[in-house]
This record gives structure tokens, C-alpha cells and sequence, in this order.
């Protein structure tokens, strides 16, 4: 395999001028004038000491040697009259090597850098060998292969813009034959490996890497389609959103630079909200777009005339393009106004409305800190991707609205993936019946036969906690009370009088109602009064005082907060923390058998499954699909019990929880309520299930005071013995993965009101 190719190919490659020199002998012998014979002779006569230039050499080093020999031997191919016009070279078929570069050639490649290496665009190599062997096809077997895909050297300039230039090739001087090695394919063959153009392997099997041979050189001239080339990327990454990842093309600015010629340019873009009458910045492009004049829109005007602005801007949505902003007229350059170009450095701009249906959409950008980087031409270039931008914006908001749907639909509605079906079923024949002129009731939707699962995991004493939070609270802003009209004069002593009789009955006998009477004291008395003193004339120290109180004060209660909010903050974080964890483990769950799922979060995370064959009728349901379920919950809970164990140091308040499961083998139905929206036990009988689940939160242990839930320890509420001994075994095997203690108590749980007969194991988290 010669060192021509960086890449594998079918070809063994031999630089030769045989072809050309043949040319030339043609001349010598035929041509009727004399003085193209003699040139013809001449060149012939300078060559036939270098048997290699006809027999072909692959030592790249000889091209370097005998440059100006070859310069001269090829000056009728590159004439010298255009030398600075064309951009052309001689070239080794499909390599990176070229020689014999015309002026403007030179200059391009100069203007790179040294260390620039100029590479095919976009070619892998499987692709590039298969393409060689397209060659053969139409060198040496004569099939009319169309090749379409068109060729690109990527190139930057001197500022640094990368400019792409289209290649045409002219083979006239190759050759293409066989090597003794080599295997000629039938025709039969060669359709089939036409029509598996991808199949790599099989184009290798039939011509093995340097089993031919190509002789030659080849003319190649570029073509600079920079504009073609950035319309066509910019188009491409405006039309690529992925609806799970809606992240930016970072190359997008390169390729503004590159389409408008512009070597420092930034781009901004922001989105008009209709309903707001505003722009908004669209976050994945935050880091990257300026938005200079932009944020300045936003923020400059009043509410009032950004909206005139925005309405205007219907009837008139002219582009501005400003070339040079030196030579605007004085008037404007002393406005306020202009110093955001002066303070970004922006000296040639364009702001661009983007309109449909004469109604705005967004509003772009474009800024440089070079003079004249802007003008009307580069304005007009814009037409050729408006509608593209239109397409783009226009698909950024479905996919926006899309997931905004998605979310909603799972963090505030109960429809779950799994019974979504039965709902577009009944939706389609609405809508069916909709188009056809026809009246539709909508059927309720309904499961019969389920088998439920339930658990919680409840935040432990929380009512408790923020009773006693609540009165620190509460001391709090009385004590702080305190300090400050113990600084001002004798007006206060009333304040301070009903201080004391609250602070009294908080912390000794405490009513139902005695926070919304100190809410209404400090909101109508005692926070007016402090206002006053802040705005008369008051001490340095009662101000300082009055300032650090109303900083501590929850302006929607007018009351201390601090550390309710650090349990709330507490129990949101445990909340999240367990809902998460739970709704990552149920997706695995759901490829055990589809199943109904729903979860709430109060003070903990409670949880209801219901499975059945009613859920996905077109599965095979069996009883082992139950207990996989009830395993599957079993050891979800004790890893959201170790999971909260490792967390909870960290809460702003200590907190603790107990995880219970109610175990229920009778079979039940659920519908759908319309007026609530969410799925609910269906029928009087049912509601017994229902009743158990709402009593067990409290419930103790039989002839004790102890609850049957305990902070570390997993309770198993359950019916019978037959239950009793299926999560002895789901015990004992998370026992063996020292998940769980061996520490299983048997429990009886207290009579509840109508429900006697209940049992419970308890067992400690590992």
C-alpha cells in the first residue's frame, strides 16, 4: 500500500504524467501549426531524462524536486493570465496532496497559517473507501455512476472566518487497472454491491485494499461557495432541535461569521410574548447570545412605550441597519441611549424583526465592534433563511408547548402513561365523531378487577414540630419586639403591655385563635407605628433595630418565620428527595406488567399501584406478576429509608420518617372522577380499602400505646397467614443482601373503628 493515502483504499497510487505526455506526442505528430508542435517537442525533450514522470513515482518528495519542471510541463492546464483569478492545483486523486497551485491558491492557503492541513470535509473513511471503488467502477468496468456528493476543502482566511470552497475534479489524466491480485466481479456483483452502497465489508470483500492500481494526477479547481455552504448549516441547525435535549448549536456564531463575511460578530435573539407584550431571552441561549441592544429595549422604557413599540412594530417591522455608528448624526449620538453601543463596543449593528401574519415573533440581532460590518447587502442576504428562522421559531414553540404539556401532565394531573390508552380511545372517537357532524358522550373511564399495592413513608411528628417552631417563632418576634420600644419613648407602653399578655398566653394556655389575633395586632397597630418611626426623625439605633426586624418578618403573614421555613424547607427537600426515588424505581417496575401509578407528597410520600390485566389487555397477566410487584415495593421503600439515613444530616431541621405497607388481596375497581380529575376507588365495597389505608397512619400495636410505625424499621400491614409467610420470604432475601436486621416482630394491630383482624411484621433497616 503506497504513503499517498492517509486513509485505506483499493488502490495502490502512482503520481504519473504518461496521460499528459501522450497529449503532447499527439501534438508533436499531428498538429498542422508549427509553433504548437515545437512547444510540444520542447516539453517532451525537457522530460525524457525522468523515465519516473511516465512510469509514475510515489516518493511525494520528487514534486518538491522537479517543481519548476512540472510547472512548465502543465502551464497550458493553469495558464498565467489567470493564475490570480482561479483557485486550482494538480492533485493525487482523493488525497490531501496538491501541487502546482495557481497565485490565488497560494495566497488562500498562506493566509491559514503553516500549521493549517487541508482535509476533505465530512468524509469517513469507510465512506472514502467505497467511493475509490466507485471509481473502478466508472474507469475500468464503464457503469454510468452518477456521483452527486459534492466535495468540500474547509479553509479559514486571515481573520480567522473559515471559508468553504466547492471542489471539481478533472480525472482526463487518470488511469485504473487491476493488479494480478485483484478479483474482477461479474456485472451480477457488481449491482448487488450498488445496491448495498453502506455495506463496507462487502465492497472490501470484492476489491481488497491495494489491489488495483491508479496512475496519474488529476486538476482540481475550487470554487468559494462560503455563503451556500453557511446558509446550508445554519439551516440544518436551526431544524435540529432534539424535543429531550433542547440544547444550542455552539457553532451557530461561526456560522454567522462565515455567511455574512464578518469576522467579530455577535447575534442575538429574543422571543416576543404576546401576552406580556415583551421579549423574553429563550434560556438555552443564554451564555451564548449578547443581546445587547436587546436587553437594552427591554429594560430602558416604560411599560407604556414598550408596548407602543411592540404595536408599531406591526405595521412597520422595517429592519434598522446602522453601517457605521460614528456617523450617525449628533443629535442621537448625545443620547442616553447611545452609550449601550458605546459601552459594548458596537459599531456596526442590525436589529431585525421577525414577523407572521404581520404579527411579531422575535426580534434578532447582529453586532460588531468593526465599522461597516453592516450594510444594506448584508440585510438582503437575510432573505435567503427568513423562512427558515420562521420554521425554526415555530418549531422551538411546539416543542416548548410539548414538554410544557409533558410536565404538567406529570406533576399535576393522574393520567398515567400506563391508562393513557383508554383515554385516547375514547378522545379519538370524539374527535372522530367530530368531524363527522355527530354527537359524542365521553364513557367513563374505568379498571375492574385490580390488585392494589399501598405505601407511605411518613415524616415522623411533624404537626408536633411545627407547633413548637411556631412559637419559637412567635418568642421570637415578641423579644424582638422588646428591644426596640424598650428604645423609644412611653407611646409604646401600650404595645409593650399586649406584648406580655400574648407572650403569656403562648407559652402557659395557649387558644385556638391566639396567632390570628397577634397577626392582627402587629398588621393594624403595632407595624404601622414602626413604619412611622422610620420615616420621622428616630436614633441611628431604633432605626437600625426597626430595619433588622421587618427583615425577619413574612410579608404574607406579617409574622417571625425563620423556623417554620426551615422545616418546610425540610420537609420539601425529604419530599422530593423520596418522590424522586420512587418514580425513578416504579419506571423499572412498569416492565414487570404495566400497572396504574400515583403518588402524593403532604408530610412524606404516600404511593398506590393498582395491576391487573384490565390495565393492558393485550398482555399475558399471571399471579407471580404480583408478588414480582410486591417485592419490587418491599425493597423500593428500605432503599428510600437508607437513601433518607444518608441525607437527613443535612437538613436545616432533624427529621425522621416511618414507612409502612398495606397488603390487600381482594380485588377492587377504580374510575376516573371528572370533577376531581384523578382516579378513585369505584363502589361502596371498595371504599373499605380505602377506609384501612386512611386509619393505619395512627393505628398501635394491640394493647399498647406504641404506633405499629417506627422510625429505621419497615411495617407490613396485612390479612392473614398466607401473606404473613410470602414477605417472610421477601424478607429473608433482602435479609441475605443485608438490606434488612434479623430482627422480624410479630405484631397484632389494634382494633380500628370496623376493622378488627389485622396483622403486622416489623423489621430494622440494615
Amino acid at each position: 500500500m503506497s504513503n499517498l493515502y492517509k486513509k485505506e483504499a483499493p488502490f495502490q497510487v502512482f503520481i504519473s504524467f504518461k496521460k499528459y505526455l501522450d497529449v503532447l506526442e499527439h501534438i508533436r505528430y499531428n498538429d498542422r501549426l508549427e509553433y504548437r508542435v515545437n512547444y510540444a517537442q520542447s516539453l517532451i525533450d525537457k522530460t525524457k531524462n525522468f523515465q519516473e514522470f511516465k512510469d509514475g513515482f510515489q516518493d511525494i518528495a520528487l514534486l518538491e524536486k522537479h517543481e519548476e519542471l512540472i510547472k512548465l510541463l502543465l502551464a497550458d492546464l493553469f495558464p498565467t493570465g489567470l493564475t490570480n483569478n482561479e483557485i486550482k492545483a494538480a492533485s493525487i486523486p482523493l488525497s490531501n496532496i496538491t501541487f502546482n497551485y495557481t497565485e490565488r491558491f497560494k495566497n488562500i492557503l498562506k493566509d491559514a497559517g503553516k500549521d493549517f492541513e487541508i482535509e476533505l470535509r465530512n468524509i469517513d473513511d469507510d465512506e472514502f473507501y467505497v467511493f475509490c471503488c466507485c471509481l473502478i467502477l466508472q474507469s475500468y468496468f464503464k457503469k454510468n455512476i452518477k456521483i452527486t456528493q459534492p466535495f468540500y476543502y474547509d479553509i479559514p482566511n486571515k481573520q480567522g472566518i473559515m471559508k468553504h470552497y466547492k471542489i471539481t475534479v478533472n480525472s482526463d489524466f487518470t488511469e485504473i487497472f487491476p493488479t494480478d491480485n485483484a478479483k474482477i466481479p461479474s456485472d451480477e456483483v457488481l449491482d448487488t454491491l450498488l445496491e448495498n452502497i453502506d455495506d463496507f465489508k462487502l465492497w472490501k470483500k470484492y476489491f481488497p485494499p491495494s489491489s488495483w492500481i491508479l496512475k496519474g494526477f488529476t486538476i482540481i479547481s475550487l470554487v468559494d461557495c462560503t455563503s451556500e455552504v453557511a446558509l446550508s448549516d445554519l439551516k440544518s441547525s436551526m431544524i435540529s432541535i432534539d424535543p429531550e435535549n433542547l440544547s444550542p448549536d455552539e457553532n451557530l456564531i461561526e456560522i454567522f461569521k462565515s455567511y455574512f463575511d464578518v469576522p467579530e460578530l455577535n447575534f442575538g435573539l429574543m422571543l416576543f410574548n404576546k401576552k406580556d407584550q415583551r421579549l423574553e431571552k429563550l434560556p438555552i441561549y443564554e451564555n451564548l447570545f449578547t443581546n445587547h441592544i436587546l436587553d437594552f429595549w427591554i429594560n430602558a422604557f416604560d411599560e407604556e412605550t414598550r408596548k407602543n413599540t411592540f404595536n408599531n412594530l406591526n405595521h412597520n417591522s422595517k429592519p434598522i441597519v446602522i453601517s457605521n455608528v460614528e456617523k450617525l448624526d449628533h443629535e442621537i449620538k448625545s443620547l442616553p441611549s447611545f452609550k449601550i453601543l458605546k459601552n459594548n463596543k458596537i459599531n456596526s449593528f442590525m436589529v431585525i424583526p421577525i414577523m407572521k401574519d404581520n404579527e411579531l415573533l422575535a426580534i434578532m440581532e447582529f453586532t460588531s465592534p468593526v465599522p461597516n460590518s453592516f450594510n444594506g447587502l448584508k440585510l438582503k442576504k437575510m432573505e435567503f433563511f427568513t423562512d427558515m428562522i420562521l420554521f425554526s421559531l415555530n418549531r422551538f414553540s411546539f416543542e416548548k408547548n410539548y414538554q410544557i404539556e409533558a410536565i404538567i401532565q406529570r406533576e399535576y394531573t393522574t393520567i398515567h402513561d400506563s391508562v393513557v390508552w383508554k383515554f385516547r380511545n375514547e378522545a379519538e372517537k370524539y374527535f372522530n365523531a367530530s368531524l363527522s357532524k355527530k354527537i359524542y358522550t365521553l364513557k367513563q373511564i374505568s379498571f375492574k378487577n385490580l390488585t392494589p399495592l399501598f405505601g407511605f413513608s411518613d415524616i415522623r411528628s411533624s404537626s408536633e414540630k411545627r407547633f413548637n417552631l411556631m412559637l419559637e417563632d412567635l418568642n421570637q418576634q415578641i423579644e424582638c419586639l422588646h428591644g426596640i420600644f424598650s428604645l423609644v419613648n412611653s407611646d409604646s407602653e401600650k404595645y409593650l403591655l399586649a406584648l406580655d399578655i400574648f407572650e403569656n398566653e403562648l407559652n402557659n394556655e395557649i387558644k385556638a385563635d391566639s396567632e390570628q389575633r397577634f397577626q392582627r395586632l402587629l398588621r393594624e397597630e403595632i407595624h404601622p407605628y414602626l413604619q412611622a418611626k422610620l420615616e420621622i426623625k428616630s436614633s441611628s439605633e431604633v432605626k437600625a433595630k426597626i430595619k433588622d426586624y421587618f427583615a425577619q418578618v413574612f410579608t404574607q403573614n406579617d409574622l417571625f418565620y425563620g423556623n417554620r421555613k426551615s422545616l418546610d424547607d425540610s420537609i420539601t427537600l425529604v419530599n422530593r428527595k423520596l418522590a424522586d426515588m420512587l418514580d425513578e424505581s416504579q419506571v423499572k417496575a412498569q416492565q414487570i406488567f404495566p400497572h396504574y401509578y400515583e403518588r402524593f407528597k403532604s408530610d412524606g410520600v404516600e404511593h398506590n399501584l393498582y395491576t391487573g390485566q384490565n390495565i393492558a389487555p393485550e398482555l399475558h397477566y399471571h399471579s407471580k406478576i404480583v408478588h414480582k410487584l410486591r417485592y419490587w415495593q418491599l425493597k423500593t421503600m428500605c432503599n428510600m429509608e437508607l437513601e433518607f439515613q444518608n441525607f437527613k444530616k443535612d437538613l436545616p431541621i432533624s427529621l425522621d420518617i416511618a414507612s409502612l405497607i398495606f397488603v390487600y388481596n381482594e380485588k377492587i375497581d377504580i374510575r376516573f372522577r371528572m370533577d376531581e380529575k384523578r382516579f378513585d376507588v369505584d363502589g361502596a365495597y371498595n371504599s373499605y380499602y380505602e377506609i384501612i389505608k386512611k386509619r393505619l397512619d395512627k393505628a398501635h400495636i394491640k394493647d399498647s400505646t406504641e404506633r405499629i410505625t417506627c422510625p429505621g424499621k419497615i411495617t407490613i400491614v396485612y390479612f392473614g397467614m398466607e401473606n404473613q409467610k410470602e414477605y417472610l420470604e421477601y424478607i429473608n432475601k433482602l435479609q441475605k443482601k443485608e438490606i434488612l436486621q434479623n430482627d422480624i416482630e410479630f405484631l397484632k394491630v389494634e382494633d380500628l373503628q370496623g376493622i378488627t383482624g389485622l396483622l403486622a411484621l416489623r423489621v430494622s433497616l440494615a
